[in-house]
């Protein structure tokens, strides 16, 4: 039976109305508002109070569509309550609009399973506290555009002059202002009597509504209106709400706009388009090819930090200048240079090593990660991305506080910055394989799902009594000015609202376009078979979906061609899972790496391609890389040649090591700077004394005393073939090799030093150092078993409180709803141990060891020795209470 044939069963309030839902419907409106939750509430009185917040109302209205919002702003300028003819008038006009009554249901049903709006078709009521952050104020005006209603705007009027307008409009006077204002009310939301009287409006006057209907509905006018604003004034269709200032009423901006509360409504979201059209290979292709170079970039940047990065400066982060060196050495500009510093530090490859004199470092999970195949590299730093709340493109702009944000800083974290992601990429997979989007479109889908701020309250707009411009003041000395003007960035009816800056959550979604591309999660903008895999979409629809073939990687796809639906959200287990399944798809399109190069006479060696690891390790000592891209160029010079020679290596060594890996005869140039450098290295040893330089031939030692250069390392002969110098023994060796010597470092047994490139690592710790944790928007949404708990909770903590009770004589039988049962030990006691002979449930009051008091509905099982055990239908679970923490019992009404 319906509500309108039952009005007793209508519910009263939105407690009432939870507490009519079923389970299944109590688990939707929690997992939509996860914060209702957090705590778990005693009864559904609790849920609805905390549902009603402005908190978690302002938090569930910014996670609804452009349409169902719409509609909750329809509802906060419909009458309270209203019926949902009311509703869809306001939504679709008078002509009507299919797409909107087709869409109304579903909007409307979304707005009642989150709570913000209770009641049958009959009595729909939005919840207070949204309708007093969507209905129009001075303050705060509607995004509707609407103003006050005739009873609000003139509630300040004079009788006299209520009255006055009354005749001139052509109704009788009445006795008394309030049915004056009905009265007008009704002639303003008459279709017939309203054109009849707009009718009779001056031409000028009709351009002054025509200016104000759309919104915002204020204008100002001087002491003396003008004749086209006096015929208006007069006929109550502008009233005054403050001195110089009127305002076009609710029911005549509604009549002049046929019924209309938006402008334009948008019930069916926009279509995200396609750009263009690449062959699905080519795009997979092109991906893996970004992929590689993602790994290889990650790679250089730590190993350019092998012995420690940067300094971290005082307030976190990394100075502007170290970001400046970073992007010179990766060859990349500073941007991109801090998103592949924030991605390996999301990725928990590098951190701060923690010391006093602090540095960045990569981490011992960094020679993990290299150990790894390809695919999975590029999985930890993808899963990494996905989930990272952390904003490189944040980097460079200031904070609140006007201090520049920095790479690895504080202040980067944006919570929306997850979920930003995975919906561009779901809205990547719903188009063709092979498909590139048109930006425009994806954002303007984004902005549908998710209005930017000023499109939802208003809260941001201006008040529209803020200063005129000089030419909004000469439109005000005619007569009257559209105050809203002085609002340049505040949509009267749902724009969008940037005002010419970019919302957040769009330039979230442009650098999710961008760092997708760079990380090879898509290919030429198309999504590519391993990105799919990597968001769990399911496989994508072939280009027979679309209405016409694409004829090659140019083509423009068709507007309105297919779209799958967005893929589900993954639990961490699938999320793992569907890595996992992304590195296997990418792992095949990765180049097999070479055990090879090409040496030429020039001291330079080719790599065409990627090298084993081994060879890479051993050729980056040997050489250094003089330019990269599809092949890298190394060059052989006599620093490179004795750096691999301090690292412990014989000429020898090196000479079978470039016969081994090299496609092409070892040139004899390399073979002559090989032995040339090993036959001068070692000839100086330098040690400690502070410092000191031996070599048995006396001639090089006075050579180095006669460079003039060498006068700073404070040398003085010690012996024939021993020079002592001021200086410690790295400063000695650098300066002897800058000198173009070519020493070797020795203990103090005089033995040779190796120095092999060990890496320098952030020290192992307990726990060890981890990727940096997302900073959550609000609450995780609860999982079905949390769910099925904390709603088996509310319920019984709903039924005892609301559970009838029977009279047990005195004070007791009148506890009233929410207060707990109050009976002596004797009678508490005795009620107790009756109920355990007779199978009753009870219902009593318990203040545990906190003094935190509550209600339960128990069934005693046992009482003894001070205490009652019993199955408590609240937790639903057996449990023991002492005797004397019970403040009362009261039998339950059958």
């Amino acid at each position: 039976m319906s509500t309108e044939e039952n009005p007793a069963a209508a519910p009263r309030s939105l407690a009432e109305a939870l507490r009519g839902r079923d389970d299944a419907s109590l688990a939707a409106l929690l997992r939509s508002r996860p914060d209702l939750i957090t705590p778990v509430p005693t009864d559904l009185t609790q849920l609805a109070t905390r549902a009603g917040t402005r908190a978690s109302v302002v938090r569930a209205l910014e996670r609804l569509d452009r349409f169902t919002l719409q509609t909750a702003q329809a509802l906060a300028v419909a009458s309270d309550p209203a019926t949902y003819d009311e509703l869809l008038g306001l939504m679709a006009g008078d002509d009507g609009d299919p797409a909107v009554s087709a869409a109304l249901p579903r909007a409307l049903g979304t707005l009642r399973e989150q709570a913000l709006v209770w009641g049958g078709d009959d009595r729909l009521r939005l919840v207070r506290t949204a309708r007093e952050l969507l209905a129009p104020s001075p303050q705060h005006p509607s995004p509707t555009g609407l103003g006050p209603t005739v009873r609000e705007a003139g509630a300040g009027i004079s009788p006299g002059r209520i009255q006055e307008i009354l005749t001139t409009a052509g109704l009788p006077s009445t006795h008394d202002s309030v049915s004056a204002l009905t009265a007008l009310a009704d002639l303003f939301s008459d279709p017939e009597r309203m054109s009849a009287l707009l009718d009779q409006a001056p031409s000028e006057s009709v351009e002054v509504l025509e200016r104000l209907v759309w919104g915002p509905p204020y204008g100002q006018v001087t002491a003396d209106p003008a004749p086209r604003l006096r015929w208006l004034l007069d006929r109550g269709l502008l009233l005054p709400t403050a001195p110089g200032t009127v305002v076009l009423p609710r029911e005549v901006a509604l009549r002049l706009r046929a019924g209309r509360a938006h402008r334009t409504t948008e019930p069916v979201p926009p279509p995200v388009e396609a750009a263009a059209a690449h062959s699905p290979r080519i795009v997979d292709a092109t991906a893996a090819g970004q992929a590689y170079t993602a790994l290889a970039t990650v790679e250089e940047l730590l190993k350019d930090w092998h012995e420690g990065g940067p300094a971290v400066l005082r307030a976190g982060g990394l100075s502007v200048r170290d970001l400046k060196r970073t992007a010179v050495a990766l060859d990349v500009p500073e941007p991109v240079a801090a998103f592949w510093v924030e991605l390996a530090y999301a990725a928990g490859l590098l951190a701060s090593d923690g010391e006093a004199d602090e540095r960045y470092a990569a981490t011992p999970a960094y020679d993990e990660w290299r150990e790894r195949p390809s695919g999975e590299r590029w999985a930890r730093l993808a899963t990494a991305w996905l989930a990272a709340t952390r904003t490189p493109g944040l980097v460079g702009e200031r904070d609140a506080k006007d201090r520049t944000l920095s790479a690895l800083g504080p202040g980067l974290d944006r919570s929306a910055a997850p979920e930003v992601r995975h919906r561009v990429l779901a809205l990547l997979a719903g188009l063709p394989e092979g498909a590139a989007p048109n930006t425009e479109s994806l954002l303007a889908r984004l902005r549908w799902e998710r209005p930017p701020r000023a499109d939802r309250t208003g809260g941001g707009a201006p008040s529209p009594y803020a200063r005129r411009t000089p030419a909004q003041s000469a439109e005000g000395a005619r007569g009257t000015t559209a105050r809203g003007a002085t609002a340049p960035g505040y949509p009267a009816d749902g724009g969008s609202g940037a005002g010419g800056d970019e919302d957040l959550r769009s330039r979230l979604a442009r650098w999710t376009l961008a760092e997708a591309e760079m990380l090879g999660i898509t290919g030429r903008g198309a999504l590519s078979s391993h990105g799919r895999a990597l968001i769990g979409a399911p496989p994508a629809p072939r280009h027979a979906d679309a209405e016409t073939e694409p004829k090659g990687p140019g083509d423009k796809l068709p507007v309105h061609h297919r779209q799958t639906p967005p893929p589900p959200a993954l639990s961490p287990a699938e999320q793992a899972t569907a890595a996992a399944t992304a590195a296997r798809l990418l792992e095949p399109l990765l180049p097999e790496p070479l055990d090879h190069v090409l040496l030429q006479a020039d001291l330079t060696a080719v790599a065409p391609g990627p090298l084993e690891r081994p060879l890479a390790d051993m050729l980056g000592v040997l050489a250094d890389v003089e330019s990269k891209g599809g092949a890298t160029v190394y060059r052989f010079t006599p620093a490179s040649v004795r750096r691999a020679l301090d690292a412990g290596r014989s000429a020898a060594d090196l000479h079978a090591f470039l016969a081994a890996h090299s496609r092409t005869p070892v040139p004899q140039p390399l073979t002559y700077l090989i032995d040339d450098v090993a036959r001068r290295h070692g000839h100086l040893r330098v040690g400690a004394a502070s410092s000191y330089v031996r070599c048995d031939d006396d001639a090089v030692l006075n050579e180095i005393l006669a460079d003039k250069r060498a006068a700073g390392l404070g040398l003085r002969r010690l012996a024939p073939t021993v020079l002592a110098a001021r200086t410690d023994p790295a400063a000695l060796l650098e300066g002897l090799r800058a000198m173009g010597f070519a020493p070797a470092a020795e203990s103090a047994e005089g033995d040779v030093l190796i120095a092999r490139a060990d890496a320098y690592r952030t020290p192992p710790r307990t726990p060890p150092r981890t990727p940096p944790e997302p900073v959550p928007d609000g609450p995780p949404v609860p999982d079905d078993t949390l769910l099925a708990a904390a709603i088996r909770a509310v319920r019984a903590g709903d039924l005892a409180s609301t559970a009838p009770r029977k009279p047990v004589g005195g004070e007791a039988g009148g506890a009233g709803p929410g207060e707990l049962p109050r009976t002596s030990a004797a009678d508490t006691l005795a009620t107790l141990q009756a109920a355990v002979l007779t199978n009753e449930t009870l219902w009593i009051g318990y203040v545990n060891a906190e003094g935190a008091a509550s209600q339960r509905v128990i069934a005693p099982l046992r009482v003894e020795g001070g205490f009652v055990t019993a199955y408590d239908h609240t937790a639903d679970e057996v449990r023991t209470y002492p005797l004397h923490r019970i403040t009362g019992v009261a039998e339950l009404a059958e």
